[in-house]
């Protein structure tokens, strides 16, 4: 199994320490939700903090645009490092434009569908993703529960992956812990987005280590 932390859930009045135990860890990525108060109801960090995070960090960063028309921001993702943009299919006019555009970049491509959106919706563009995340919790705000209909998801997204031949891996966020995090394993899921569940811990490092075991 592969990890990526969420940084949402780290201590913004000193992220370097968090960083550096991160740096540490057998994590895979690093996640970073932004956010821009009109997608979803909150507001997080903007690129002048992903810059000065990208500064010391050693893992590959997944930015997850929680924004509308995440299409303009492709370039300036592109230009603080990431490894991945992450856009919602639910923010996208013209997904496969924006998928093209992101592959271009250099970038790996990920798509993300909310709670309610259905697995078939990107059967049109399975082929192109590189990555796709099914939110497990409603998005906006950290540490909710975990919605169980997300397992049956997996197993539909994994359905669907193989039978169209794509090579995308399924990454899963909110509410994951080691529970949830095995049973998501069971169902085929690749990869855990955890934020409250690691940087909340007294031993992250521990937990990060658990959840690459599962």
């Amino acid at each position: 199994m592969k990890v990526s932390p969420s940084l949402l859930a780290a201590n913004f009045a000193n992220l370097t320490p968090d960083i550096e135990k991160l740096n540490e860890s057998d994590a895979d990525f690093l996640h970073l939700d932004v956010m821009d108060g009109v997608f979803v109801p909150n507001i997080s960090f903007g690129f002048p903090e992903i810059e000065a995070v990208a500064g010391i960090c050693k893992k590959p960063m997944e930015v997850h645009m929680m924004v509308v028309q995440p299409e303009k921001w492709i370039s300036r993702v592109k230009s603080v490092g990431a490894y991945l943009m992450n856009v919602h299919q639910e923010a996208c006019l013209h997904l496969d434009y924006t998928v093209e555009k992101i592959k271009e970049s250099g970038m790996k491509a990920g798509v993300t569908l909310n709670p309610a959106t259905p697995v078939f919706m990107l059967e049109d563009i399975i082929t192109k993703l590189d990555l796709v995340l099914l939110m497990s919790v409603n998005p906006g705000f950290g540490g909710q529960k975990f919605i169980e209909n997300t397992l049956k998801k997996v197993r539909e997204l994994k359905a669907l992956i193989d039978s169209k031949g794509s090579k995308a891996l399924i990454e899963a966020d909110g509410g994951v812990n080691e529970d949830t995090g095995r049973r998501l394993a069971e169902a085929g899921a690749d990869i855990l987005v955890a934020g409250s569940y690691v940087f909340k811990s007294d031993d992250p490092l521990g937990r990060i280590k658990k959840l690459k075991s599962l």
